[in-house]
């Protein structure tokens, strides 16, 4: 079956944006929106085999087998600890089945954190308070200050970049390692996985981990000062809570046959879970900024990558996703909704938002960053080499 997304041949900046001559991969639905793509002499791009190079690696030894000596030396070390690990917990399918697997499979002693940025679905907070419930898991919940992450948002918003998610992920990734700390816990874990998530092209966004990237945007659109937000520094990144806290990230689902459709069913029939409609959209500025802001503004349609990565792992066929990308990305009595809800939760005029979604698009590449730092420890400082390690191993 063909495809081709007319959303990208006829955006107004795409020549700015879409940077080769149009293509889609022949394996999966990523095309040339990412400009970083590239296709074999068969026309399959680099993204199919990113899942199929993760799953050689992994699999070239048991995955059940390094997965449970990992769960056997946390339990170890931590048998003297009311929690064997910290888990965010977002109301999705890989957050909320990785709480039912970590507690009912691996036996491990599981704080939940919730973080609220103002912008939950009610499906969400109930799909919360209910697993939380029925495996009998304290629940601790941060609320972010609502002005100061208002301030942010309308900071990114305004300053025309892609990934406008990058001030409630920076604050997910900053509490979720403060609270760690305060609670003594040495392991997070994380619903991250490569079967739903092998590929997510940089190109669709930025790395919200760099503080110096949304400083600087801040301070450029912004009007108050980040007093009650939680800022994750590249001290705090790569040293404090490494190497001197030693605080480290574990992702089970990475050595599971994780299959998105049968969590889902274990969820809702066990614990009455409800699906809030795609993936991320659990949170409605999240709904609204990828569904709406990125197609509209970029003509990037991130249901590419997330269809494409189940087609990698072999849980969806290429027709199928075609057929389910051709559906509308968006109800439009449901988007008027959420648009006017968007432009008032963040005290916008009509005009004012008018004008940024008209506005000529910018990169995040147009405001300060980390990035040469952080490559310089990547590629020179020995020291990047440990706390890789200590990052991705228990």
């Amino acid at each position: 079956m063909k495809y081709v997304d007319k959303n990208v041949l006829n955006h107004k900046f795409t020549k700015l944006l879409h940077q080769q001559p149009y293509r889609v991969c022949t394996k999966t639905i990523m095309d040339t929106s990412d400009i970083n793509i590239s296709f074999d002499k068969d026309g399959v791009s680099n993204h199919f085999y990113i899942y199929k190079n993760f799953k050689e690696k992994i699999y070239f030894k048991n995955p059940k087998e390094i997965m449970m000596d990992s769960v056997k030396k946390i339990k170890s070390k931590r048998k003297k600890n009311q929690y064997d690990c910290i888990l965010g917990i977002s109301g999705g399918v890989d957050s909320s089945f990785l709480a039912h697997y970590a507690c009912k499979v691996l036996g491990l002693k599981v704080l939940l954190l919730h973080i609220d940025t103002g912008w939950n679905s009610d499906i969400a907070v109930q799909n919360i308070k209910n697993l939380a419930k029925k495996l009998h898991l304290e629940l601790h919940t941060y609320v972010l200050d609502w002005e100061v992450i208002k301030d942010l948002q309308r900071s990114f918003f305004l300053s025309g970049v892609p990934n406008l998610d990058i001030p409630q992920d920076h604050a997910f990734a900053a509490c979720m390692y403060n609270e760690a700390r305060k609670n003594n816990i040495n392991y997070i874990l994380s619903g991250g996985n490569m079967t739903t998530e092998s590929i997510l092209p940089n190109s669709y966004g930025y790395d919200s981990n760099d503080s110096i990237h949304l400083i600087d945007i801040h301070k450029k659109f912004g009007s108050l000062k980040l007093r009650n937000y939680p800022v994750f520094s590249l001290y705090k990144r790569f040293i404090y809570y490494p190497i001197i806290k030693s605080i480290k990230t574990f992702r089970p689902l990475d050595y599971i046959e994780y299959s998105k459709d049968k969590a889902k069913k274990i969820l809702e029939d066990d614990y009455g879970w409800k699906s809030y409609g795609a993936k991320h959209c659990e949170s409605r500025f999240t709904k609204f900024f990828q569904n709406h802001y990125l197609p509209t503004k970029f003509g990037f349609d991130k249901r590419k990558a997330h269809l494409s990565s189940l087609i990698s792992c072999g849980q969806l066929s290429r027709d199928e996703a075609i057929k389910e990308i051709k559906k509308p990305i968006y109800d439009e009595n449901e988007l008027h909704q959420d648009k006017e809800y968007f432009i008032k939760k963040l005290d916008f005029t009509q005009s004012e938002y008018e004008n940024v979604m008209k506005a000529k698009p910018k990169f995040h590449s147009d405001y300060k960053s980390y990035k040469k730092l952080y490559d310089f420890l990547k590629n020179r400082a020995k020291l990047f080499d440990k706390v890789k390690k200590n990052l991705n191993k228990i």
